[in-house]
């Protein structure tokens, strides 16, 4: 355990006091492709309890992976905050981010929301739902598997099979399943697709509620949004709309993850597993997950009003680590049946 955050062993919503000789200094380099306005409070909160100044660099996540790289041991980077399993095992792989051991995160995080060899971890959750037009769906799949059945054919709106939120969900059927029968389902969604892959997670929302298709796939957040906040196109239109969490009699739902490492050339490490540490708290949890209306990964901390619109699921426990192992198979069958 690190001796910064020996006050988190009694993590309360309210913010852990430090103790004076557990007081940090200096300075902490976040590289993050997280843009929401709860973060300021995340980080002021941050730089309050301990007297480091964050200093951020934004950009997208292939962005700032690829800086990183181009710095190699020279980069000032501390800590990488992202998207998606696929972006966190890619920065992995690359040898960008170190090992933490850290007692807190054992603890706070669930073992399926980490990596095995301790070298990102998970903070917040999102699902990769069935979105449904209420009118002209009778019998909504209820899971993955269905949505391949040719009851649905020309009904479907999905995103490019470039999108790391289908390639990580085409990596966990391999896990689950086996490869066989994520090639069958990948074949069967390109079949049953009303349109051409195209546009972002919203754009499959906005052509469910257009009538341009009748069932959408998408993450979770993005329809929580809509709830929370003015979506143009999709806010007013939200109760046309019906929702199924897959495979609750099975496997569960699907879940992907915004998480975060240390860097591999971390000149401030130590500032740099506070800060992860900082991350697994109840208080932060809030602000992390708020501000992209998704889940905490810790249990106990409730989620915006939004969110729990969409009510309880089960979701898939696999680990994502194992998960990430497949994405490079996953990226072939799309390749395979033509997903473009």
């Amino acid at each position: 355990m690190t001796r910064s955050l020996l006050a988190f062993l009694a993590a309360t919503v309210a913010l852990p006091v430090f103790a004076q000789d557990q007081q940090l200094s200096g300075e902490l380099n976040l590289y993050s492709s997280r843009h929401y306005d709860t973060d300021e409070r995340l980080y002021s909160d941050f730089e309050e309890m301990t007297g480091v100044t964050i200093n951020r660099i934004e950009g997208n996540a292939d962005e700032l992976i690829a800086r990183m790289e181009a710095e190699g041991a020279n980069s000032p980077a501390d800590v990488l905050l992202t998207v998606d399993t696929s972006r966190l095992h890619r920065a992995d792989e690359a040898g960008l981010l170190q090992s933490v051991d850290s007692e807190i995160l054992e603890e706070r995080i669930p073992a399926q929301y980490q990596d095995d060899e301790n070298q990102w971890f998970g903070f917040s959750l999102r699902s990769r739902i069935i979105f449904f037009d209420k009118e002209a769906v009778e019998n909504p799949p209820q899971t993955y598997a269905d949505l391949a059945n040719d009851e649905y054919e020309g009904m479907i709106c999905i995103r490019s099979s470039t999108n790391t939120y289908n390639q990580t969900l085409l990596a966990s059927i391999i896990e689950n399943e086996g490869e066989e029968a994520a090639r069958e389902w990948a074949q069967g969604i390109v079949e049953n697709m009303a349109r051409d892959p195209q546009g972002g997670d919203t754009d499959q929302l906005l052509g469910l509620v257009s009538g341009e298709c009748s069932i959408a796939v998408s993450n979770t957040y993005y329809f929580a949004r809509a709830l929370a906040s003015d979506v143009d196109g999709l806010t007013g239109n939200t109760d046309q709309v019906g929702w199924v969490f897959p495979n609750q009699d099975s496997t569960g739902a699907h879940v992907n993850l915004s998480g975060g490492g240390v860097a591999a050339n971390a000149p401030n490490r130590e500032n740099a597993v506070a800060f992860l540490e900082y991350l697994a708290s109840d208080s932060a949890q809030q602000y992390f997950a708020a501000g992209n209306n998704e889940y905490p990964v810790v249990e106990s901390v409730e989620t915006t009003a939004a969110v729990q619109q969409l009510g309880d699921f089960t979701a898939d426990d696999v680990k994502l680590s194992s998960v990430a192992e497949n994405l490079e198979t996953a990226n072939r069958i799309f390749a395979e049946v033509g997903w473009e």
